[in-house]
């Protein structure tokens, strides 16, 4: 790490660095969480498959909105970024019924508000994606929240943007996606604000740890999904009876290679391009 970058901050996944007082640095490592829970075990390569989705989708999506990718560093790992005031909500799509949309919709007939149509089966499609924002939990889970109440956190005419720009993102990555084999079942967004009050989107975008990627080859509503994403962990979290809190369990090295092999399919689907060429030169990517 350059001598003048300061460590400022650590997430789950990612370590912020302070570069100067407009630019950050943000490194992917390879660790993973699941339930909100940051798992003892490491996934190889983890952080570069994110980093390079990434840089791939911010290149792709800046006419819809403007991001904070500056550049990408020769490691594969980690970006330089322009420093923004954070939007307190994770913005969450979703056009298909899974997760804890799925849950919800059981319990009630309805997601963040948004009633849905009765019988609807799990991982069924939506006539129209829908915008279900939530907390931005510092410690423990996020929550699914309503309009009303994502405008009580970022004002009215904001949360009118925000969703917009989601939805509109999501259509765009979701219909390419879809063109190389891959459904996106739901996504998240962070957006923050420049000093000159634009809407950037920030964070990671269309990665297998903020969406729900399923092969289309083998959708079927009904029942869960084969996924590319962190869902192959999640799965085997949930049969050991582990109860959700600190400390998770260690994975077995077959899950650790399951899960890699997964993160780098869906780089190479999505990117059409090699993941070894992404390692010899990360701004491929951007191309």
């Amino acid at each position: 790490m350059p001598e003048a970058a300061t460590h400022v901050g650590s997430g789950k996944v990612r370590e912020l660095f302070e570069l100067d007082e407009g630019r950050l640095l943000l490194v992917a490592s390879d660790r993973i969480s699941t339930f909100d829970v940051v798992l003892p075990t490491e996934i190889p390569d983890k952080g570069r498959v994110l980093t390079g989705l990434s840089g791939f989708w911010f290149a792709r999506t800046r006419e819809l909105v403007p991001n904070h990718l500056l550049g990408l560093r020769d490691d594969g790992r980690s970006t330089e970024c322009r420093r923004l005031e954070m939007l307190p909500l994770e913005c969450v799509v979703r056009g298909y019924l899974a997760g804890s949309g799925w849950k919800d919709y059981r319990a009630s007939g309805a997601v963040c508000g948004h009633a849905l149509p009765a019988g609807l089966r799990e991982s069924e499609r939506l006539l129209e994606p829908i915008f279900t924002p939530s907390t931005k939990a510092l410690e423990g889970h996020d929550e699914n929240i309503d309009r009303e109440q994502a405008a009580a956190l970022v004002g009215g005419e904001r949360f009118d943007e925000v969703e917009r720009v989601s939805l509109e993102l999501y259509r765009a990555a979701s219909d390419r996606a879809a063109e190389r084999g891959i459904l996106i079942a739901d996504t998240k967004f962070e957006f923050g604000v420049d000093p000159d009050g634009t809407l950037v989107l920030a964070d990671e975008a269309f990665t297998p740890d903020s969406s729900r990627f399923w092969p289309a080859d083998d959708y079927e509503p009904g029942r869960p999904q084969p996924s590319f994403d962190k869902q192959f962990v999640r799965d085997y979290c949930e049969t050991l009876g582990w109860d959700k809190t600190y400390p998770g369990p260690e994975l077995p090295a077959e899950i650790v290679d399951g899960t890699r092999a997964r993160y780098v399919d869906a780089f190479e689907r999505l990117t059409e391009i090699a993941f070894d060429d992404y390692l010899a030169d990360p701004e491929v990517v951007l191309r």
